[in-house]
């Protein structure tokens, strides 16, 4: 119950029903806020206990100065947690870990039980295997079950186990297109009271329901653990940049194009751990996809959030997806009672502004490293020439590369050329070289739950196939829709077949290739790609193309447009200037352009209008946990607690809570460390936590070797989350990382200095020999330090190898915040400093003085670092809250929640 300091509670009357509501005009100053502000605004109201949620805090919030600092903690209670299988896994591992811990600490297993709706959808499983035939996607599924079923039996436990945690099994769709197109409220009605929908997800893409005017953005598992155990997050409240639109999309542009516009306009700007809010007259011109799409990509532009208020266009939305009209007439008079509907015209106090004329988009790509590198169409093979010079060795060694004739367009334009012979299957060859596009995949729900792209897609497959054009044989061509909703349209649609001939055939409802899930190339197509050392190029629609993340033999990856997939699938080069050369030519020897099989808007928007309707929504979703009889099929554990099975290779008890009592033990200085990894700027997630294919000659290879798994079973590190065996072997494993400490290297490799000269060894044997000597560990890196996805085991990885203290030039929000909640200190390097500047070379042993102080209840701003070399530093610590100082003096934030319950 809430204190209701400010005598907000209310009623709300719609149709025949009543909801009882917090209004907002009962605080002074919410009518200026920005529409983000007022939805933590009403958060504040409903949750206000006179403790952690204060009515000072309220009216700090109706008092935000929009241009101060973010300065003052609020507590944010989100309404529900959304989850996918990779992050959701290890989740549901630590809650059963808990209920023992729990019960050995003398309490009741059951108080470990989510407080709030909890949903997990499995999509980031399904690996594109098979691919280019009808059917791959039933070959998919099959070995997807085959590889995950002990991963998937422990979900169906857990759906036992918990109340209200629900499973939306393998082959539905993908967990953020899912959200919008079915789980999402927008409006939440729970108890009698209609609330602001909001929620925190496992994965950094939770933003792309903020599409949908719901609040909500991606936190590592270990805080939604706590979210779903009714712990608040802990935040600032932050800065917000309003982001005005105008003017409208020109013909020819797609909303991915508007997309990667954004995303390097707020990239230059600055958005690390601020909203992002969308407003003015060209908001009612965007369509909800469209603004799905934009609200995906907060991640790579490095907001918080990225949110559009609710409007007419929300509404049609929800009717379209089969939401019940009671639902949509609470939406809009709830939006409307409580000043959340869009106002076009309005200026919203904001922190900052950006403005944007639609009218000035033009088609891109980007690549081929980092999602905020934006490209436009037009430069795409120029710039591929340059950038490709960083990716070969241009020396003429010993005939490794050879140049073509001086009359060759390669040699004019300075590209650097491989020619490489393959011969296929069949006997017949074909000939590869650098910037060949291997992997052209339709995947990811940034742009599969938009159907006007996904339509032109289609529509280019169509009008390429009565051409006589199609895919070139070494391009692998996925299509890995969010949905099923897709493939009924497609399918009603008549242009299924089209897709199909061009190779796009379906593989599986999941994000595949976006995640690292391509699956294998073609053996010959390997084969080649390696013996040759060629940079060959993926393209897909997806939001992620950092390096190493899409296929291992993949070194250039780029961001583009379902249609431009399907165009780049049939040029089969990034060398290709597909705006002004032929893409192929048809049946009759005529060069066929990009333009001869784009379609035009009212062709994609004829199709949209006739083929998609509220019918096939409530088709798709109206069983949607239930699953198919091979889901049903298999056997459920029971039981309140879970019984681990020693055996398993999957599910692991993880060793958090191992000697854990109910009192704290006090934080220490840090004395003595070495330095694991010495890195330099933007170091992802990616490259920090395990992910994609576990190679055989690796330390979680050899474990599983060990354990008695064929290689051919090893499946991915994602699919492995559950065990942390595995995935502390591959913590700082990416094939791309460069340890600055062992130069020459790349890969999870360091220098031991528990050994005689040093040498280089695997990260993971090193950080045992370290802390089998009692040696604590620290990293240096260097700016936007674990940018990318919100993977907690980038954070559980990094302390379970012993890691005390990371020291960077700068974080991204998420991973910061992970690390203390798995009790590793951040520290940054005063302002203008890095290791470099300080003269670090990661040889050092450091010690870390004034971390006691969190002991007498306060954060120092700074502590001293100190080198054995006779480099000092004041450290910034990155402890940024009152609460994060709690996680970090219990351990970690589950070590934190695990105390409070056990005291309630």
């Amino acid at each position: 119950m809430s204190a209701n300091s400010f005598d907000a509670r209310s009623t709300l009357q719609v149709g025949d029903e009543s909801y009882e509501i917090f209004r907002l005009d009962k605080v002074e100053g919410a009518a200026r806020l920005p529409y983000s502000l007022k939805v933590l605004l009403e958060n504040l109201l409903r949750t206000e206990d006179g403790a952690n949620i204060t009515a000072d805090h309220i009216r700090a919030l109706g008092n935000w100065d929009s241009q101060a600092q973010p300065s003052q903690e609020i507590q944010f209670t989100p309404a529900r947690v959304i989850m996918q299988d990779f992050t959701g896994v290890p989740c549901v591992v630590d809650l059963a870990t808990m209920r023992e811990a729990v019960k050995e600490l003398g309490g009741d297993p059951a108080k470990i039980n989510p407080l709030a709706p909890a949903e997990l959808v499995i999509d980031h499983s399904v690996i594109a295997d098979k691919f280019g035939t009808k059917d791959a996607f039933g070959q998919n599924v099959e070995l997807e079950y085959g590889r995950n079923k002990e991963r998937y039996q422990f979900l169906r436990w857990g759906q036992t186990a918990f109340d209200e945690f629900k499973v939306v099994p393998p082959g539905t769709g993908i967990v953020h297109q899912v959200n919008i197109e079915h789980l999402a409220r927008t409006v939440m009605v729970r108890n009698g009271q209609a609330y602001p929908d909001t929620l925190v997800g496992t994965d950094s893409h939770t933003t792309m329901v903020n599409g949908l005017g719901v609040l909500g953005w991606g936190v590592g598992g270990i805080e939604a653990e706590a979210a779903m155990l009714g712990q608040p997050v802990s935040m600032l409240i932050p800065r917000v940049v309003g982001f005005k639109l105008t003017g409208e999309l020109p013909a020819g542009t797609t909303a991915t194009d508007l997309v990667l516009t954004i995303t390097e306009m707020l990239r230059k700007h600055g958005v690390v751990g601020k909203f992002v809010e969308f407003y003015g007259e060209g908001v009612a011109a965007t369509s909800l996809a469209n603004r799905a799409t934009i609200g995906n990509m907060s991640p790579e532009f490095g907001s918080t959030a990225a949110i559009f208020p609710i409007d007419g266009e929300t509404l049609n939305y929800l009717r379209l997806t089969g939401r019940s009209e009671q639902q949509v007439a609470l939406v809009e008079a709830y939006a409307k009672e409580q000043g959340l509907w869009l106002d076009p015209a309005a200026e919203p106090d904001f922190s900052e502004k950006l403005e944007l004329d639609l009218s000035t988009v033009v088609p891109s790509i980007a690549g081929p490293k980092r999602p905020q590198d934006r490209i436009v169409l037009a430069d795409a093979a120029k710039q591929f020439a340059v950038d490709v010079l960083n990716y070969v060795d241009t020396a003429d060694e010993a005939g490794k590369e050879s140049f073509p004739a001086s009359d060759s367009p390669a040699t004019a334009n300075g590209v650097p050329s491989r020619p490489t012979t393959v011969t296929a299957p069949d006997g017949s060859t074909y000939t590869i070289d650098h910037g060949a596009v291997t992997v052209a995949a339709i995947t990811s729900c940034t742009n599969t739950s938009n159907p006007y792209v996904m339509v032109a897609a289609a529509l280019v497959a169509k009008k390429a196939v009565e051409k006589g054009l199609t895919r070139k044989p070494w391009v692998k061509t996925t299509l890995a829709p969010g949905s099923k909703v897709v493939t009924d349209y497609f399918d009603k649609a008549g242009l299924t077949p089209y897709l199909d001939k061009v190779g796009f055939n379906l593989v599986g409802y999941g994000c595949t290739t976006c995640i690292g899930n391509s699956g294998p190339l073609p053996e010959e197509v390997s084969k080649a790609v390696n013996e040759h050392d060629l940079a060959v190029t993926s393209v897909l629609s997806g939001n992620r193309n950092f390096e190493g993340r899409i296929n291992p033999d993949v070194k250039m990856n780029y961001l583009a447009s379902p249609p431009l997939v399907v165009a780049y699938a049939i040029a089969g080069s990034m060398k290709v200037d597909i705006t002004r050369d032929a893409l192929g030519a048809d049946q009759d020897g005529n060069p066929v352009f990009l333009k001869d099989i784009w379609p035009t808007e009212a062709e994609v928007n004829d199709v949209v209008a006739n083929a998609i309707g509220e019918d096939m929504f409530n088709k798709s979703y109206q069983d949607v946990f239930a699953g198919d009889a091979q889901w049903q099929a298999l056997p459920i554990p029971t039981g309140n607690t879970f019984e681990w099975d020693a055996e398993s290779t999957y599910v692991r008890k993880p060793p958090y809570f191992e000697g854990m009592t109910m009192e704290t033990t006090p934080v220490t200085d840090i004395t003595g460390a070495r330095v694991l990894a010495k890195l330099g700027d933007s170091v992802t997630t990616d490259h920090i936590s395990p992910a994609g294919a576990i190679k055989a000659d690796t330390p979680a290879g050899k474990y599983l070797t060990e354990h008695g798994v064929e290689r051919r079973d090893f499946n991915s590190y994602g699919s492995r989350r559950g065990n942390h065996e595995v995935m502390i072997r591959g913590t700082f494993a990416n094939i791309r990382l460069r340890n600055q400490i062992a130069p020459g290297t790349e890969g999870g490799f360091t220098r031991d200095f528990t050994q005689a000269d040093a040498p280089v060894s695997f990260i993971y044997d090193a950080s045992q020999n370290y802390q089998a000597a009692g040696i604590p560990l620290v990293i240096l890196g260097g700016k936007e330090y674990g940018s990318g996805s919100s993977r907690d085991w980038a954070a559980k990885g990094t302390a379970l190898l012993g890691v005390k203290a990371v020291i960077t030039e700068s974080y991204e929000r998420i991973h910061r915040s992970n690390l203390i909640g798995m009790g590793v200190l951040p520290l940054q390097f005063p302002a203008g400093q890095s290791a470099d500047s300080l003269g670090l070379t990661g040889e050092e042993t450091f010690s870390i003085a004034g971390v006691t102080e969190l002991n007498e209840g306060t954060t120092p701003r700074t502590v001293k670092v100190t080198t054995d070399t006779g480099i000092e530093f004041d450290a910034v610590v990155r402890i940024d809250t009152p609460g994060e100082a709690d996680y970090y003096r219990n351990g970690g934030i589950m070590q934190y929640v695990l105390r409070s319950l056990i005291r309630k």
